[in-house]
């Protein structure tokens, strides 16, 4: 019963963190839409909070999004390979890549979409820095980082679920090295 329990206890978590995150996203969506069509990044958020900006609401939800939504996705991952009807099981260290690959595709692509919409309704703003917290980097240069994040993790993402994949009947047939010979027809 104590099982049960423990199992409970951790699909809650994993959906308040994937909850957590998806708010997140949301949060950060909004305030990328304020810097993408407004004015207004460095208004409140919220007025009941007016010392808190827009831009900052949004790096912060932007941070929450990441950690919350490699948490969620690294405890879904383990429920699943502990599944008893999973023939390939893979540790912990295995789950936290692939939680990280995943959650970095989701988010390196909005990274990207926004920046790349920033810079079709201001494109001046592609070489200013992203944000009044740091002196560094500029838009530009996130925009192709993000870029080389995705190239990353959803190449780390499939290399990862096909080799989770190998042992599984309904696995697809070896591409061979050379292609075959047609025979002609006579």
């Amino acid at each position: 019963m104590g099982t049960r329990s423990q199992n409970n206890r951790q699909l809650i978590v994993e959906s308040v963190a994937l909850g957590l995150g998806y708010t997140s996203v949301l949060i950060w969506s909004g305030s990328a839409l304020v810097a993408s069509f407004t004015g207004g990044e460095a208004n409140p958020y919220w007025p009941d909070i007016p010392q808190l900006r827009t831009d900052t609401t949004g790096v912060i939800a932007f941070a929450v999004a990441i950690v919350s939504l490699v948490v969620s996705k690294y405890l879904q991952l383990r429920r699943r390979n502990s599944a008893p009807l999973e023939p390939v099981t893979h540790g912990p260290g295995v789950l936290a890549v692939q939680a990280v690959a995943e959650t970095a595709a989701v988010l390196g692509t909005a990274l990207v979409i926004y920046l790349s919409l920033n810079a079709v309704t201001h494109p001046v703003t592609l070489g200013i820095k992203l944000t009044h917290l740091w002196p560094w980097p500029s838009e530009g240069t996130v925009r192709v980082i993000g870029l080389a994040i995705c190239l990353a993790s959803v190449a780390t993402s499939r290399y990862l679920r096909v080799r989770a994949g190998a042992g599984r009947s309904n696995q697809a047939v070896p591409v061979p090295d050379r292609p075959a010979k047609v025979k002609a027809a006579a």
